[in-house]
């Protein structure tokens, strides 16, 4: 039986991963398509501000945690087996908590032009604002989908069905996608607010298939009194009410992005973008995958195991340093292969680039704030990040402020990298006090190795790119490719060499994975 967990498990770690690849990598196809048509301008971040009162609602009922507060619950009925009862308590959150986004959305939209004043005080153009308003309206009636979506998925998710979830995030960017190339040459920027709209209904309708496929047969349901209805409650409330690292930066760069010149917030979320691309990959897929590893040793009071793991976890992750060291060398030739096309020019590469560079900073803490904060989850203590994830925002704000007045877009950049770093390092800090973490010194010794390790890479690899721009015209295309291609293959033999010297198991462990995934 134990065999056979194991094997479900690294089925459903296969899946994940492949799908958080998938979308990580069609993600950024969406914002080249976004780039090449529009640009970094005025619509452009007028799009971006209209994603911040839907980010909102969809935090109010924490869409993006379902499969943390609401799987274990169903799954207790579904080893006590209860099934019946199970579907009960989740047809009451669908009708409790859905009835209430669907009435929040609806003021949201006839408030919309009040509230997007609030969340963009930096802007005073009046076209801006209207675009921003009409955009949000668009894009607003996502959100319940996500929401059902999100509780669709769940079921499937504890009943062992992973492959209709996965797709979840393909079908959403396929169809801002697909909205933007045909009906921005009618509609502009509003095309990819009602591709938006239609991808976030057609993810409904495949999850509302396969949750029908595994039992779910749809009915309303008041009895809110429910025991589990008040644990979800619970559980959730402190995910609903606090202020997480990613929802935070999503909406601060939106919000103090508003008093940048035109065309900064779309600079950010480009930069961003391809920051998320490689701390998602690393982190998130590994965040599944030891989750319900470090639960069971969570549930078995196994927590010299459980620190054991969240140690290596983090020394694994750790990887991303010398990565984002790279990326933070190779920048310019990065932005302009992904996006320099259409009305995406040299202008808009000079400062996503620029922005790039300090985002690459906090990189790694994007990465492991997926694993610290589920270790905590884990011990079903879903308050205590939320309240200091809260508090840490609130701190940061002043940071933002300065930053933005001093060092402009790269100042948002950089205090995003900053306050994120802090509030891991905080984060993982009480985790070690409160469980006699006596790993812990080990790891922080080791991700100074990484740093300064990666600091002269870094340098090495920017003398070899400075060389051969001497050589390789780096305007156009092709000598892009060429730079990008020359630094990274010198880059991974030095990384190699390097960890075999200073005795840095993680990176051969790596390699031994990538080598296995391509039958090498």
């Amino acid at each position: 039986m134990g065999n056979s967990l194991y094997k479900k498990v690294g089925l459903a770690t296969l899946i994940m991963t492949a799908s958080i690849f998938a979308s990580r990598v069609i993600g950024l196809v969406r914002e080249m398509v976004i780039a090449g048509i529009a640009g970094a301008t005025g619509p452009v971040d007028a799009y971006q501000v209209s994603f911040v009162l839907p980010e909102i609602l969809n935090h109010v009922v924490a869409s993006g945690f379902l499969s943390i507060t609401f799987i274990p619950i169903f799954s207790r009925y579904l080893a006590e087996g209860n099934e019946a009862e199970g579907w009960q308590v989740f047809h009451i959150i669908l009708t409790g908590l859905g009835s209430l986004l669907l009435v929040l959305i609806s003021i949201s939209i006839y408030m919309a032009p009040d509230l997007v004043a609030i969340f963009a005080p930096g802007i005073d153009d009046p076209i801006f604002r209207a675009q921003a308003v009409r955009m949000t309206r668009i894009i607003l009636p996502a959100q319940f989908f996500f929401f059902a979506s999100g509780l669709f998925m769940a079921v499937q998710f504890a009943k062992e069905r992973f492959a209709r979830p996965a797709l979840a995030p393909l079908i959403y960017n396929v169809g801002i996608i697909t909205g933007g190339v045909f009906l921005s040459p009618y509609l502009g920027m509003y095309g990819f607010s009602w591709g938006a709209l239609i991808g976030a209904f057609i993810s409904f309708l495949v999850q509302l298939t396969g949750a029908r496929r595994i039992g779910m047969r749809l009915s309303i349901n008041w009895h809110v009194r429910h025991p589990d209805f008040k644990t979800y409650i619970f559980l959730t409330l402190p995910l609903m009410v606090g202020a997480t690292m990613m929802f935070s930066t999503e909406i601060f760069f939106r919000i103090f992005g508003s008093y940048l010149p035109q065309g900064g917030i779309a600079g950010i979320n480009y930069a961003l973008r391809i920051m998320l691309a490689l701390s998602g990959f690393f982190g998130q897929a590994v965040g599944i995958a030891s989750f319900p590893f470090m639960s069971r040793l969570a549930a078995e009071k196994k927590i010299d195991e459980m620190n054991r793991l969240l140690n290596n976890t983090i020394r694994y992750l750790a990887m991303v340093i010398p990565f984002a060291a790279l990326i933070m060398v190779l920048r310019h030739e990065i932005v302009a292969i992904l996006f320099q096309r259409g009305k995406f020019d040299t202008a808009a590469t000079d400062l996503t680039a620029g922005i790039l560079m300090f985002l690459m900073v906090g990189a790694f803490a994007f990465t492991a704030q997926t694993v610290v904060a589920r270790a905590f989850y884990a011990r079903q203590n879903t308050w205590l990040p939320a309240v200091f994830g809260t508090i840490f925002v609130a701190i940061s704000i002043p940071l933002y402020i300065f930053a933005v007045r001093i060092m402009g877009a790269n100042g948002i950049a950089l205090a995003i990298s900053v306050s994120v770093t802090l509030q891991v390092m905080l984060l993982f800090s009480i985790w070690n006090r409160q469980n006699h973490n006596k790993g812990s010194i080990s790891v922080y010794i080791f991700l100074l190795k990484t740093v300064l390790f990666s600091i002269l890479i870094g340098l090495g690899m920017a003398s070899v790119r400075s060389y051969l721009a001497k050589w390789i015209d780096t305007a156009t295309f092709l000598g892009r490719l060429v730079v990008v291609t020359a630094v990274s293959g010198i880059f991974l033999v030095i990384l190699v060499i390097g960890a075999f010297v200073l005795r840095i198991e993680e990176v051969s462990e790596l390699i031994r994975r990538v080598r296995k995934m391509i039958g090498i």
